[in-house]
């Protein structure tokens, strides 16, 4: 397995050094979650005291420092509280890949307080760039997404919002849509009508209201009646 592979996650304690081989989009993943389950972050199922070298810690120091010799619970602990060591290509790669994570977080959730409209990636992009935000990498992408939002205001016009939108389904289409409904998004009023019609209220994230609306588009060949009814 090439180096690219794995990250070397490392957790010193009273002088002692603990290392596991580690998938690197996973073990941020899990840092910030605690998911995927562990046994697919890992790589190997060796505790090291040195993993360059091929060195591995004792049972005995295991033991002693994390109360078991269980792989899973230390490798949590490593994972939780050590650092994960990068090659510098990897970090690049890593970075990229978190700002863009941020981005299409923005972009699904925010709009222009002015228009109530979504707000492209690309444009999100330079005004970061603009304000020369920087990225963390152990930071969760919600919480640098807020604070990315009110650093590129000045810049941007742009706030976190939600969207109300009104959804009007024939019977044709209303008991296939109902189901599919709830997983795009929260269910604020549903009423079913003599006719087999259904008339729904759907609370969406802002900036995914073109998305919504040609999902629903899609699902109903066109036939519903779709109104946005507030953007706040």
């Amino acid at each position: 397995m090439s180096s690219k592979d794995y990250l070397i996650a490392k957790y010193e304690t009273g002088g002692k050094v603990f290392e596991i081989l580690v998938k690197p989009e996973l073990a941020f993943q899990y840092k910030e979650t605690g998911k995927p389950d562990i046994r697919e972050v890992l790589v190997g199922e060796f505790i090291y005291k040195d993993a360059k070298k091929g060195l591995k810690a004792s049972p005995e120091d295991i033991k002693k420092v994390f109360g078991t010799e269980d792989i899973y619970a230390v490798a949590d602990v490593i994972l939780k509280k050590g650092e994960l060591q990068l090659t510098t290509e990897q970090r690049r790669k890593m970075l990229e890949d978190k700002k863009k994570l941020i981005i299409t977080y923005i972009s699904r959730n925010a709009v222009d307080p002015k228009t109530k409209l979504p707000i492209p990636p690309q444009r999100i992009e330079r005004a970061m760039e603009e304000a020369r935000v920087s990225v963390d990498l152990y930071k969760p992408v919600e919480e640098q997404a807020l604070q990315i939002v009110k650093a590129i205001n000045r810049i941007l016009p742009i706030k976190i919002a939600k969207a109300l939108v009104k959804i009007e389904i024939p019977p044709s289409h209303s008991s296939k849509v109902a189901s599919q409904l709830k997983m795009l998004g929260a269910i604020r009023k549903s009423e079913w009508r003599n006719d087999g019609s259904l008339l729904v209220e759907v609370e969406i994230p802002a900036g995914m209201q073109t998305e919504f609306i040609d999902k629903v588009n899609k699902l109903t060949q066109g036939e519903a009646n779709i109104v946005i009814l507030k953007v706040e």
